[in-house]
């Protein structure tokens, strides 16, 4: 393991993250709920790091990468949390041997319901510290990617069915989704994506203004490993393929969650996918997407009716463009 050193360095939270690799909403987090570290103040009221602190978030990166629970580990010493990640390293070669900390219970849909229902409860009286409070202790309890799978989808499925039903207000939805906006930020990996790894621009088309299934879209894809482009709602087709031109973008995603009488969307889709061509994977879900299914079909759009279902569409579009990278390096040291 790397020795650390005691010294009197002080950092501010800008270098503090190039060293750690943590984000700084991350530290923050941390340091407000499991008082992970503590740093002092300057007295401009900036939060001053040592490097006792950056040790720390080292380490607890790691091991919360590995599936240990920050809520179980947040207090731990240096020196245990190296002990920690030996073992670790030793249980890869040992898996029976482990004295691994419990990963949270990510199949547990009783837990997950009860999320559920607080949250809901909090929303309907504009509680907005509430919600977040729910989805900082419900990410400790099931784990990132449940809560994602079992508390956050059937959440927002929900909101979609009252909203549609006249039981929710465009207030509700404003305040959740800046909520769930923070915390997507929050939970997007803290590794930055291998330099060859595919990219994704993530949208709505133009007069969508509903994002949180477009933000899932985003938290999922980065936990698969893409570069992501998020613009968030409402852009028209030249905005979102000048982003992909920009980005060199391999694939789009779009959320549509709401069908309109018009024939805006068809065009819209039609337009993008011209505009973006053949080699770029545009990628269409969201409760009213199978009603625009023949202007899908018609220009070769994949449809993603599942987090499940988009997951495989990305590690199966992820498999394609790998081939068709290595085919073109092969093209190259042959011609």
């Amino acid at each position: 393991m790397t020795n650390y050193l005691d010294n009197a360095s002080c950092y501010l939270i800008s270098t503090v993250v190039k060293r750690s690799g943590v984000k700084a909403d991350l530290i923050r987090a941390w340091e407000r709920r499991y008082k992970a570290v503590t740093p002092t103040r300057t007295d401009g009221g900036h939060r001053v790091y040592n490097d006792q602190d950056i040790a720390r978030l080292k380490l607890l990166n790691q091991a919360t990468s590995e599936g240990h629970s920050i809520g179980q580990i947040a207090q731990l010493s240096i020196d245990e949390l190296q002990k920690l990640m030996k073992i670790e390293q030793q249980s890869a070669y040992f898996p029976a041997t482990s004295n691994r900390a419990a990963v949270p219970d990510k199949a547990n849909p009783d837990l997950a319901e009860a999320y559920i229902e607080k949250c809901y409860t909090a929303m309907m009286v504009f509680d907005a510290r509430a919600i977040e409070s729910h989805f900082e202790n419900a990410v400790v309890e099931l784990g990132a990617q449940a809560f994602m799978e079992n508390l956050l989808t059937p959440l927002l499925a929900r909101m979609g069915e009252d909203w549609k039903a006249g039981n929710l207000r465009p207030s509700h939805e404003h305040m959740t989704t800046s909520v769930i906006r923070s915390m997507v930020y929050i939970l997007r990996s803290n590794y930055t994506p291998a330099d060859n790894a595919p990219r994704l621009v993530i949208s709505t088309p133009i007069g969508q203004q509903h994002e949180l299934g477009a933000l899932i879209a985003a938290l999922i894809a980065e936990f698969k490993g893409w570069h992501i482009t998020y613009l968030g709602p409402d852009l028209p087709a030249e905005e979102i393929a000048f982003a992909v031109k920009s980005s060199n973008a391999n694939a789009v995603a779009l959320s549509i969650t709401l069908t309109t009488e018009d024939h805006i969307i068809p065009k819209e889709i039609r337009r993008l996918k011209k505009l973006i061509g053949r080699e770029v994977a545009l990628i269409v879900g969201g409760s009213a997407a199978e009603d625009y299914k023949a202007v899908l079909d018609e220009v070769g759009a994949l449809r993603s009716d599942s987090c499940d279902e988009f997951k495989q569409m990305l590690d199966e579009l992820t498999a394609q463009f790998q081939a068709s990278a290595s085919l073109k390096n092969l093209t190259k040291v042959t011609g």
